[in-house]
């Protein structure tokens, strides 16, 4: 079974900077392709971040291109998004996903088998 849990969400002003974190727990985690979803009330979990197996390949929503940044540590077990320039919009609860098919990422919510808890994230005006 594997487990993940996010940590680093908080309150930030607009233009400010946050550093999320997603400590998984097994021995598997470099084997499999990690993303970062988020989600706001009433609306559907959306694509932030992906990065396959050994970081070497990355990929972003058009909305966080450029300020978003996804990167792993697998040493560490750990995954994480550096946040710059957040605005109101990017306000949502964060949740780290493991890939379902190893070294494979995808933007969908059923490309990815396993989640963590959520972090919230606010960003305010």
């Amino acid at each position: 079974q594997v487990q993940l849990a996010e940590s680093g969400g908080g309150l930030v002003q607009t233009g400010g900077s946050l550093r999320l974190s997603c400590a998984a727990s097994g021995r598997t985690f470099s084997s499999y392709a990690m993303g970062w979803f988020r989600q706001t009330p009433g609306k559907e979990r959306e694509f932030v971040a992906a990065t396959t197996r050994s970081g070497g390949n990355t990929y972003y929503a058009d909305s966080v291109k450029g300020r978003f940044t996804i990167s792993r540590d697998n040493a560490k077990n750990t995954v994480y998004l550096q946040m710059n320039s957040l605005k109101p919009e990017d306000t949502a609860v964060y949740y780290c996903a493991r890939s379902r098919n190893m070294d494979i990422f995808g933007n969908r919510k059923d490309d990815y088998d396993y989640w963590g808890q959520g972090t919230q994230v606010t960003v305010s005006s």
